[in-house]
């Protein structure tokens, strides 16, 4: 399977098929020096290489998106657009289970916890369902690119950003005492150590072909995926999972659903079993798959079915 081929994507996502790269170098005409024909005659492009990635993401985002201003500053995470979309497609279809349909439009507002410099769940949120995003961060120059981007596309008074200055904070000095949000996003740090972050990048290179800890285009080998912030924490996914998982529970009434990626399976008992510590009415785990790479949303809900559908039915719906 080459990496442009994409299978398990939800039926929403614009990216079933195969990458159209005559679209895609017509649309953005950057993208054509970095697009070539591999051994099997398929046209392709170095996924090993961070700058034909970045113009990649950049002509997706135009073309399927609209949205026309896209970059990162050098070093930071810049994502796979299928799998971050998919996100999205996928607990749309939860909030519709008490909503009765996707919900769209501003009214429906969602924070994303580590919105990261790339903005790009607001982003691709924002064009796909008119949501209404709050993005945090704990790193100020990450806080102030996703800014810039979303305001750069149009979207300043759809995508608020805000700096989380306490790291062991996830909720608590980011939602206000009378904010009300319909989900959480999150795509966690899933490393334990800036060692195994490192391992796990030359791991990436090798399964892309390109050898031993080898990054390419000159960049180091902890420049090609993400920042510190980005990529790992004290204690890894586990122990973020059961932070966000406690720390939840103090904005219980404030949100609608709480949820994360889960990376790592063995990762899910032990969530499960702090989720019912905190006190969860209901708990969900939905499967995500691009190609061979399996992962999971975990996601929560302090309010049972009634009140979830209350929720939808006072804003009118």
């Amino acid at each position: 399977m080459t990496p442009q081929q994409k299978t398990g994507l939800h039926p929403r996502n614009r990216h079933q098929a195969p990458y159209d790269f005559d679209a895609l170098c017509l649309r953005t005409p950057a993208l054509s020096p970095f697009v070539f024909v591999n051994e099997h005659g398929t046209r392709t492009l170095d996924f090993a290489d961070p700058a034909a990635v970045k113009a990649l993401n950049r002509a997706l985002l135009a073309l399927h998106y609209g949205i026309e201003h896209w970059d990162l500053p050098p070093g930071y995470l810049c994502p796979p657009i299928p799998g971050r979309v998919d996100y999205l497609h996928r607990v749309a279809d939860l909030l519709a289970e008490s909503a009765g349909k996707v919900p769209t439009g501003k009214g429906v507002r969602v924070l994303d916890i580590g919105v990261g410099a790339n903005c790009i769940y607001p982003l691709l949120g924002a064009r796909e369902y008119g949501w209404r995003f709050v993005g945090s961060d704990i790193d100020p120059v990450s806080v102030k690119a996703a800014t810039l981007l979303a305001a750069s596309n149009g979207l300043g008074s759809q995508i608020a950003c805000r700096h989380q200055g306490n790291p062991k904070h996830i909720f608590r000095g980011i939602l206000g005492p009378k904010e009300h949000f319909a989900l959480t996003l999150c795509n966690p740090p899933f490393h334990a150590s800036l060692a195994e972050a490192s391992k796990g990048t030359e791991r990436k290179l090798r399964n892309l072909g390109k050898g031993e800890g080898k990054a390419v285009t000159g960049a180091p080998v902890l420049n090609f995926g993400g920042q510190k912030a980005e990529l790992w924490c004290e204690g890894g996914e586990a122990a973020f999972l059961a932070g966000m998982i406690e720390q939840s529970r103090e904005f219980a009434a404030q949100c609608l659903w709480f949820s994360s990626l889960v990376s790592k399976k063995e990762n899910l008992p032990a969530a499960r079993k702090a989720l019912t510590r905190a006190g969860a009415r209901e708990v969900r785990v939905l499967d995500m798959a691009q190609g061979n790479k399996v992962s999971r949303i975990l996601a929560w809900s302090f309010l049972d079915e009634e009140k979830r559908a209350a929720w939808w039915s006072a804003m009118g719906r």
